[in-house]
């Protein structure tokens, strides 16, 4: 049998995938590091702006791309002659200002930004070390742009990689034992502050994902009951109010239950403030917690008298026991990346050299042909042993170009290269 897996199995559907060389793949973005919740949120990408992306990338010429776009971090993956093509792709259907966005980003390119995707999907790279929940928002975030058609072979195979890798890590180490996140650091910011947490009026306004979870610890964590739900869609805040033996209140009312609150958390997902500082003017003591990225709680409700206000940043600042012994398990996730990396490396060159073998045989194949026929005008042949042995002497070199290529793997793209250049077969492997 061959060496290689035959060509059609790696083959791409986005036209000219095999020309793209790994050196023009690039991750570029901004993340919690270098910058505040604020700045993050005006280059926070919405689906309607991700389309928007798409689309200028198809019209650019620019395929096999994604866009990862959370509360922490704001990145590109894609492939492009010039990193600055996928940075302006980013800052033109954002509200941030591009200058600011060049300044604060960081860029990666080649196995550099590979690398740094593994790092990312595992939670080495998340403001709370370990945070599992980022691997699903990059395969979400990959599947939209599959869908659009802007997915292509290599990120497709690069995705997958880093998911499995992603949940070897998990169930192989400690990097996401406890419990570690930003919901679970608003209980550990409850517990410090509100200590009688039990006979407070708790709002939650907007229960999507951040807000259920949230919600789920306060009662487990925090034993409270006396919680309140708003949501814009008041069906879903009355499935989960039921659900779980809690009170839903109508949008309508919002500023009403603003008032009664003593703890607000607000997890709207809205792309400004949807509780503003004439909601609470007069209210009373109070602590909000705004968990939305951009914020959804206007700044001034933290100037007001008697309201404490916490947004994002500030929580992920909350220490957890459980950090320090996450911090040991990082160099049994980099071994596991370092693994798997390699393979997703090899795979990579290896499918652009099936291409070449794959015409090398084709070659092969056509002299065969021609001889064949040659032996067929003389006056003396067998015809059906011929072809066998010239079919096994055509796949036995085949055989022994891909071993030599694959045992001598630090000098395969040379020999690819000459095999290439002695058969002629016009392949352009830049």
């Amino acid at each position: 049998m061959p060496v290689f897996l035959q060509p059609e199995a790696y083959k791409d559907k986005m036209h000219g995938a095999y020309s793209k060389d790994i050196t023009n793949f690039h991750s570029i973005g901004i993340n919690y590091k270098k910058t505040d919740a604020a700045i993050r949120g005006l280059f926070a990408i919405s689906e309607a702006q991700y389309q928007q992306v798409l689309e200028q990338a198809k019209a650019a010429h620019l395929e096999d791309l994604f866009v990862l776009s959370t509360c922490n971090r704001t990145e590109i993956y894609g492939f492009a002659p010039d990193a600055q093509q996928l940075m302006d792709l980013l800052c033109e259907v954002t509200n941030g200002d591009p200058n600011l966005f060049a300044q604060l980003a960081y860029m990666r390119s080649g196995e550099e930004a590979v690398k740094h995707l593994y790092q990312v999907s595992t939670g080495l790279d998340s403001q709370i070390l370990g945070d599992y929940e980022i691997v699903g928002q990059i395969r979400n975030a990959s599947r939209f742009s599959k869908n659009q058609g802007s997915l292509g072979g290599f990120l497709e195979r690069l995705v997958n990689s880093v998911v499995q890798v992603s949940k070897l890590i998990k169930n192989e180490t400690g990097l996401s034992a406890g419990t570690v996140s930003v919901a679970f650091a608003t209980i550990r910011l409850l517990e410090k502050r509100v200590p009688d947490i039990k006979n407070k009026k708790i709002l939650l306004f907007g229960v999507g994902k951040i807000g259920r979870n949230t919600c789920k610890n306060i009662m487990e964590y925090l034993c409270a009951k006396d919680i309140t739900l708003i949501n814009r869609t008041a069906a879903v805040a009355e499935e989960f109010a039921g659900l779980h033996g809690l009170r839903a209140a109508p949008y309508e009312t919002l500023e009403a239950e603003l008032q009664r609150a003593d703890i607000i958390l607000v997890a709207s997902n809205a792309p400004q403030p949807t509780v503003l500082a004439s909601h609470l003017q007069n209210s009373g003591p109070k602590l909000v917690i705004d968990l939305s990225i951009p914020f959804n709680v206007e700044q001034a409700v933290g100037e007001l008298p008697g309201i404490e206000l916490v947004n994002v940043d500030e929580l992920s600042k909350v220490q957890d026991e459980t950090l320090q012994m996450r911090l040991q398990e990082v160099p049994k996730a980099m071994e596991i990346i370092e693994e798997h990396m390699a393979e997703f490396l090899y795979w990579y060159k290896m499918r652009k050299h099936a291409v070449v073998l794959k015409a090398v045989k084709d070659k092969l194949t056509e002299i065969h042909t021609r001889e064949i026929q040659q032996q067929k005008n003389s006056d003396h042949y067998e015809l059906e042993d011929m072809e066998e042995v010239s079919s096994r002497i055509i796949q036995k070199m085949i055989n022994l170009m891909a071993g030599k290529v694959r045992k001598e793997s630090d000098k395969s793209d040379q020999y690819i290269a000459m095999i290439n250049d002695i058969f002629e077969t016009g392949i352009n492997q830049d």
